[in-house]
């Protein structure tokens, strides 16, 4: 048994789809019940002393790919794509500091009136100052997912682990919406990812994760207390590490 009040894990980068802040809605855009909600254990998990960074894509607004695929430039749809991470950055770090956490937002593209720059040091200062660093725009390069900003930006931070919340409670071998027989996995390596081409993390991102050894916890964000459970070290969800 875990101890309920201490953290296994001293710094985490969490990885946030842009659809988790529609809640349970079909339609685009941010739903304010369901993000005061993650950002209520966010800040209950930082006030336990846990440094935490947050990658938030931004499909719930734009798709840079799926515009791409209609037609759009590619690289013009992907920096659309960036902004709208950086929108709902700023909607994560309002309901943060309503819950009263301290936030910072960096971005990869400068807007300097919303957001500090990207710069390592600071970010890792920040974080050992107990504040939130909410990491906007990927990695501030086309053709490059936030997936693969999760694991870039975890790596420089010196993360212990990337957590990834999801609507799923963990990793299947497949989609266990559309199929009832579907299997769930407890325990993957990078490997059984990137061969079974599993939806953990897109193929880059699993493959900065193994050269540099930092395991992905997959789990059920929209189950109230998750997130605490994942970080007290209780087994829910699916952990990708190595052999």
């Amino acid at each position: 048994m875990s101890d309920p009040g201490k953290s296994v894990y001293r710094r985490i980068l969490l990885k946030l789809s842009g659809e988790a802040l529609m809640g349970d809605s079909n339609r685009l855009g941010i739903d304010p019940q369901t993000v005061d909600q993650i950002c209520r254990e966010v800040a209950e998990v930082a006030r336990m002393g846990v440094e935490i960074g947050v990658i938030i894509g931004g499909g719930n607004i734009f798709r840079g790919l799926s515009a791409s695929a209609r037609g759009m430039d590619r690289v013009t749809g992907d920096y659309m794509g960036m902004l709208a991470t950086v929108i709902n950055a700023l909607a994560l770090q309002d309901y943060l500091e309503r819950n009263g956490a301290e936030t910072r937002v960096m971005t990869a593209i400068k807007m300097e009136q919303i957001a500090e720059p990207f710069i390592r040091r600071r970010a890792v200062t920040h974080l050992a100052h107990g504040k939130i660093v909410i990491f906007g725009a990927g990695t501030g390069n086309p053709y490059f997912t936030t997936d693969t900003a999760a694991a870039l930006r975890a790596i420089e931070i010196g993360a212990d682990a990337i957590l990834k919340g999801t609507k799923v409670d963990g990793v299947y071998d497949k989609d266990p919406v559309l199929h009832a027989d579907a299997v769930k996995y407890d325990q993957l390596t990078y490997m059984d990812v990137i061969r079974g081409r599993l939806k953990v993390m897109d193929t880059t991102a699993v493959t900065l994760c193994m050269e540099n050894n930092l395991p992905i916890q997959v789990f059920n964000l929209k189950e109230p207390g998750n997130l605490l459970r994942v970080i007290q070290g209780e087994s829910i969800g699916t952990k990708v590490t190595g052999d």
